[in-house]
């Protein structure tokens, strides 16, 4: 008879008793075997040591090999890891939530495996359990990773307290595993995410400009620098842009609609957002409208410094006053006379990216 209780469970509306009974479980120090995107896991609290010790005796596991942790959401990693490198961030916007595992330096200087699963059942059971999860696959080490139910409880029924069957995995091949601890990066296990796709993002620049309100100057310069890149038939930047006082979600001003238009640009598209450390540290430049923003950015980023440039210095225009001034309010000559000014310094830009 077995001495494991086993749920059935919904992979992508879960019920939330299982959910509910998954989360207490690992909250109280017990293992589960739940589904992630890649195969079938043992979650554990990975804050409780008598857990983690249990975990490491089932799965026959050297002590010297630590596991690898699943967190909820890209924003949590910073409360794991230290001095995350812009590749790191990169690569957690195009691969997280999904099958990689990022190696990372702790704030003592050891190394901590993470990753954001793209499964709502590991997922919710993080939430409510409110505690990052120690999770390897279900399986003996060196024995095949689990990519079904029938799998995962084969040589487990009995040493774990709970199991949730969801079927089979949704991608059955193992996280790729990144180490950003060494310079330059080391894929040290390839696995769902092919090594191609990896280089590609981290070679990928990202170019961040920066206004007030994320409404018109940083909006203009955005639009024209895509523009350029695509003229180029260039796909090896990504710009995005920003305001240090954006209201989230708002369009682009009327004004600054216009002079795009005018310019064969459609920015009507466009939707606000604030400066954000996280948009900061992914980004390997930044180029702000006004020195304002420049010590504003270097007080919420110090480290990036030498990343951080006023738009203005990169014009020809002869004029010893580096601010691009903000047009809102004014006239629409000049919302034109700024954009000239931007458009100015991001062609020069776009020939040294």
């Amino acid at each position: 008879m077995s001495l494991t209780k086993i749920i059935k469970i919904n992979p992508v509306v879960p019920d939330k008793a299982p959910i509910q009974e998954a989360a207490k479980i690992i909250s109280n120090g017990g293992l589960v075997i739940i589904p992630t995107d890649t195969v079938y896991g043992i979650a554990v609290s990975a804050s409780n040591k008598k857990a983690l010790d249990k975990l490491y005796e089932i799965k026959k596991r050297p002590k010297d090999k630590p596991f690898a942790m699943l967190i909820a959401d890209n924003g949590q990693a910073e409360g794991f890891a230290s001095d995350i490198p812009i590749a790191g961030y990169k690569l957690m916007r195009k691969f997280w939530p999904g099958p990689l595992t990022l190696l990372l330096k702790t704030k003592n200087g050891a190394k901590i495996g993470l990753r954001v699963p793209d499964n709502q059942v590991a997922l919710e059971i993080i939430y409510q359990a409110n505690v990052a999860l120690a999770c390897p696959s279900a399986n003996i080490s060196d024995a095949p990773a689990p990519v079904d139910f029938a799998q995962a409880i084969k040589n487990l029924d009995g040493l774990v307290d709970l199991a949730l069957d969801a079927g089979v995995a949704k991608i059955g091949v193992e996280s790729t595993i990144v180490d950003l601890t060494v310079e330059p990066l080391k894929i040290v296990r390839s696995g769902a995410i092919k090594d191609e796709a990896i280089w590609e993002a981290v070679k990928t620049k990202k170019v961040l400009f920066v206004c007030t309100g994320n409404s018109c100057r940083s909006v203009m310069a955005a639009a024209y620098l895509n523009k350029f890149l695509k003229n180029q038939s260039r796909s090896d930047i990504e710009v995005d842009s920003a305001g240090m006082m954006a209201l989230e979600g708002m369009g682009a001003s009327f004004e600054t609609r216009e002079v795009m238009a005018a310019e064969d640009m459609n920015v009507a598209g466009h939707r606000t957002q604030k400066v954000t450390k996280k948009l900061i540290d992914g980004s390997d430049i930044i180029l702000v409208m006004e020195k304002i923003h420049e010590e504003r950015i270097l007080q919420l980023a110090p480290e990036a410094k030498n990343r951080l440039f006023l738009l203005k210095e990169f014009a020809r225009i002869n004029d010893s006053n580096l601010n691009i001034a903000d047009p809102i309010g004014g006239s629409f000559k000049f919302y034109q006379e700024v954009f000239i000014t931007i458009k100015d310094a991001v062609e020069r830009i776009s020939k040294i990216i």
